[in-house]
């Protein structure tokens, strides 16, 4: 009873990993778990000798746990229906399909052009939607086929696919960094300033896998063949109209400056993009023929897009707007999107709906169990045992880091990411604050490592994504006619273990190079360089001056004497009270 009593934490932890092994769902696991462990603890408490703080009472503060500013009046959480109903709305409006189509013909004279175009897209598609699902299934039915149709590897296709739906998961406006800013108790817009050039590079690097695939194995990545190439050429007119459009923003900045300060560049850069793509419209609907019919679909397809970017993160990073506020506003900009594309309908408004309910009610409830589980695990001392666990690893914060790593990315085998942010992350966010840790950083490396989770074999939601829309059975090709040969469960795994691997280097590129993420503070001020002014003020003499002769009358038109602050202040004569009368002590006191 004592040994069980005095190690109730760890075989409550390992319970909870039980019971999730065997397949129990993840909210009514934390909730049981915690409930079930409650009633020992009661139980076992004298035989704790105080490390067990549990009472029935204790039960009292659930209601509060539930709804308070932890779940239901949680205002930070309330930003992931508006991005998921935002991600889903624009996923059914056919704005991936067109990017697809647009950018694929951009890169498509270049070997491996499809490739750059899958990852180019997704990182759009994670800064607009932040959803993983809708990114990889759009790209999946879109894309993949036309991979297939001209000559890509099997393998490789299903790897960028997969890989690039999960951008999403570390590129603002990602879901699971709002969580982990909720989890971690910091500001989700410095998470997602601190996330977005991770997000960037590791973009980049996928980029540059494909670019040595495309070397090594040039036949794994033709480039599309000419009668693919609907739009024709027409990059020189494209680079033409962006050094228009740069002209036009600088010409638009210098103008705006005096007036708008520090806003001017991100004004002027908007009356550029705003310029050149009315210019294009224009140019399409009349006729003109002033440019390039690539350049005319790149700008009308990509500028849309980016201004919705703008509309949900620049106003969160500039501080206009706070993340859910931003999320409202991308809503409405996505049905706006729609409608101007006629594909906004009552059936779609539904389905998004549906979609985003059941997402919030998942994270809900895993946040209510989630509430249960902690209460019990707080009250076992369970806290303090996961701190003296990691803050003993050998290394300090770096073996810390490493060990927290490794644990993360075992567990995503197992769970999905908004399990390990509930789950794991209050466990390991104290002692990361007492080794010294900045939150941010420590919540955008988790945020690169739990997106492993959704690329590990077997358990992989992208990869479940993408088999659930990839062919099983040959079929034939309407475009060519051919037969082409289904995609099987074992090149969609085998072709996510390299993009496993460049996530694993990213997140040893966040761990070397923090400032990657530091960024988020601002420039370092040097307390050196600072300079204090003060306004003008009238001089006083210096001490040991004799005092000034303030009786006499100060010259015509000039200033008043300085007063003698040698001696005490003088408020003037006291008003004269009259003397009375002195007592007369012959007599006896008289009190009538």
């Amino acid at each position: 009873m004592e040994f069980i009593a005095q190690n109730m934490a760890p075989i409550m932890f390992a319970s909870l990993i039980i019971f999730l092994l065997i397949g129990y769902p993840v909210a009514f696991s934390l909730a049981a778990n915690g409930l079930l462990f409650f009633f020992i603890g009661v139980v076992l408490s004298p035989y704790s000798g105080g490390s067990i703080n549990l009472a029935w009472p204790l039960l009292h503060a659930l209601p509060d746990n539930f709804y308070g500013t932890r779940v239901m009046s949680n205002d930070t959480l309330l930003a992931i229906p508006f991005f998921t109903f935002m991600g889903i709305v624009l996923e059914r409006s056919g704005m991936a399909e067109d990017l697809l189509d647009t950018v694929g013909q951009l890169f498509g004279p270049i070997r491996g052009g499809l490739a750059y175009a899958v990852i180019f897209v997704g990182a759009l598609l994670a800064a607009t939607t932040g959803v993983v699902a809708a990114s990889v299934i759009a790209m999946g039915l879109i894309s993949l086929p036309i991979m297939l149709r001209y000559g890509y590897d099997r393998r490789l296709a299903s790897g960028v696919i997969a890989a690039s739906g999960t951008l999403a998961q570390i590129i603002p406006p990602s879901l699971v960094l709002i969580v982990l800013a909720d989890q971690l108790g910091r500001s989700v817009g410095d998470m997602y300033a601190g996330a977005l050039v991770p997000g960037l590079v590791l973009t980049g690097i996928y980029m540059l896998y494909i670019l040595i695939v495309s070397i090594v194995r040039p036949n794994a990545m033709p480039a599309l063949p000419l009668e693919a190439r609907t739009l024709g050429h027409g990059v020189i007119s494209l680079i033409v109209a962006l050094l228009v459009a740069g002209a036009i923003s600088y010409a638009a900045y210098r103008y705006l400056a005096p007036a708008h300060g520090d806003n001017a560049d991100i004004l002027g850069a908007a009356v550029g993009v705003i310029v050149i793509y009315i210019v294009a419209i224009a140019d399409q609907r009349l006729r003109i023929n002033m440019m390039s019919k690539l350049a005319q679909q790149v700008v009308i397809v990509l500028i849309p897009p980016l201004a919705l970017i703008f509309l949900v993160l620049g106003t969160i990073f500039l501080g206009i707007a706070t993340p859910t506020e931003g999320g409202a506003m991308g809503s409405v900009g996505a049905l706006i999107m729609a409608a101007a594309k006629g594909r906004l309908s009552f059936d779609v408004i539904k389905q998004a709906l549906a979609s985003t309910t059941r997402l919030s009610s998942f994270v809900l409830f895993i946040l209510i169990g989630a509430r249960v589980f902690s209460l019990t695990f707080y009250g076992v001392n369970g806290h303090i045992w996961v701190e003296h666990l990691l803050t003993s690893l050998p290394g300090g914060e770096t073996g810390f880091l490493i060990g927290v790593n490794i644990l993360v990315f075992v567990l995503a085998f197992f769970l999905d990411f908004f399990e390990l942010a509930f789950i794991i992350v209050p466990l390991l966010a104290p002692a990361a604050d007492k080794l010294g840790i900045d939150l941010i950083w420590f919540g955008v490396l988790l945020g690169v490592n739990m997106q492993t989770s959704f690329m590990h074999p077997p358990f992989g939601f992208a990869l479940f994504y993408l088999r659930s829309v990839a062919a099983r059975v040959p079929y034939l090709d309407r475009i060519t006619g051919k037969q082409i040969a289904p995609v099987t469960t074992g090149q969609i795994y085998w072709g996510a273990v390299p993009f496993v691997c460049i996530q694993v280097i990213m997140i040893g590129l966040t761990i070397a190079f923090p400032q990657m993420v530091m960024r988020y503070k601002g420039p370092v001020v040097e307390p050196g360089t600072i300079d204090i002014k003060l306004p003008d003020m009238p001089a006083l003499a210096p001490l040991g001056t004799p005092p000034a002769n303030n009786d006499a009358a100060p010259a015509s038109g000039g200033a008043p004497a300085a007063p003698d602050l040698s001696q005490p202040p003088n408020f003037g004569d006291a008003p004269t009270q009259p003397a009375a009368p002195a007592p007369d002590l012959s007599q006896p006191p008289k009190f009538n």
